[in-house]
């Protein structure tokens, strides 16, 4: 039997009162209060979330950016240092091993940060991958902690958080998905304009011993905007308005990226890497879809897709009554033939056809 595991603000969330669940082998809060509060707060002032399960790897040596071209979908020796990028790890035969964000740390040095399910498959795959190359791959998830700064107040939080100083980028001139460096306390923080809301927002990467201080730190300068502790639940429903795949909902060993509407990622011109040839989908492939419909019953993960004479046409992923829009949204993987946006379909709630429309992803954008 596996044992739980907990990140290093486990006491934190304890004095808080979050309740805990099981995710990708951690024990996470999934809540603190209320799941609506906490996505509202994310969408009208901002939310700290502990993300510290997330699984982090180096990537170092003089064939780095050669090694990545080849292990990884997309093509990392283009991108410059100070840079973030999201790729996808493949299998041979062009499933989806993991989603990932890559950054460019220097030109021979980059750092990649996967889901906490995949680590273990992460790390064997990029592995497997080096023979050849002038490189090094190491695991150093233990030796880090990640925390989430999301919403329209993250840059004023985050610029009167108390200890953080030496930030090598004015806070207004930091682009999304680029870096900066920072010190905490006198201590290496790594700042990404990166996140999982669809919001404005940073993710801090700090030594796993300052990760408690960094928090409270945070959360004392976000007293004055309405910052609040946010568990799984809101970054789930976030993450869902924002049209953002899950791994294990809508990404698998099963999945094409183009079938999840990922085909971009991939660059297909590259001389070669692992995958290459393989990540078409079949013509009658399912794909992934955005839905929307009416009333308050929203239709959830594994719920059928269905036709008004309830033929099959596919199967939800994700789906939630959208606290934002306050209507049901899915992203659902249905036959291409009811694909197209504005195709009416229903979705099967519980032995209740209940119609819904095709609509574009994603469901949500915040307000430039």
């Amino acid at each position: 039997m596996t044992e739980d595991r907990y990140t290093p603000l486990r006491e934190r969330h304890e004095a808080l009162g979050a309740s805990f669940t099981d995710f990708g082998g951690w024990q996470m809060p999934v809540r603190y209060t209320s799941d609506l509060a906490e996505h509202h707060a994310v969408r009208e002032a901002a939310g700290i979330f502990d993300i510290s399960h997330m699984a982090e790897f180096t990537v170092r040596g003089a064939d780095a950016a050669a090694y990545l071209d080849y292990a990884l979908a997309g093509r990392l020796s283009a991108m410059t240092v100070g840079k973030a990028k999201y790729s996808l790890l493949l299998t041979e035969d062009g499933g989806i091993v993991d989603d990932v964000i890559v950054y460019r740390m220097q030109d021979d040095d980059y750092l990649i940060i996967s889901n906490a399910g995949n680590r273990d498959a992460v790390r064997e795959a990029l592995a497997a991958r080096t023979d050849g190359f002038a490189v090094t791959v190491v695991d150093v998830s233990d030796d880090y902690a990640l925390i989430a700064v999301q919403g329209p107040a993250a840059e004023a939080i985050l610029a009167a958080t108390a200890g953080i100083d030496e930030v090598s980028i004015p806070w207004s001139e930091q682009k999304y998905y680029a870096w900066a460096s920072a010190r905490f306390q006198g201590e290496p923080l790594l700042l990404a304009r990166t996140g999982y809301t669809g919001e404005d927002g940073f993710e801090l990467l700090v030594r796993a011993a300052d990760a408690t201080a960094l928090w409270d730190a945070v959360s004392a300068a976000g007293t004055a905007h309405g910052l609040v502790p946010a568990g799984l639940a809101a970054r789930d429903t976030l993450r869902l308005e924002a049209g953002m795949p899950l791994y294990g909902h809508e990404l698998s060993l099963e999945t094409k990226p183009a079938q999840a509407g990922l085909g971009r990622v991939v660059v297909t011109d590259k001389e070669r890497f692992v995958g290459q040839g393989a990540t078409d989908a079949a013509a009658d492939a399912p794909v992934l879809v955005g839905l929307v419909a009416e009333g308050r019953r929203a239709g959830r993960a594994g719920y059928a897709v269905v036709a008004e004479d309830g033929t099959a046409l596919g199967e939800i992923t994700s789906g939630a009554l959208s606290p934002t829009l306050g209507h049901p949204i899915a992203m659902a993987f249905v036959d291409p033939s009811s694909a197209d946006e504005g195709t009416a379909v229903f979705l099967d709630v519980r032995g209740t056809k209940i119609p819904a429309t095709v609509t574009a992803l994603p469901f949500y954008r915040r307000k430039k």
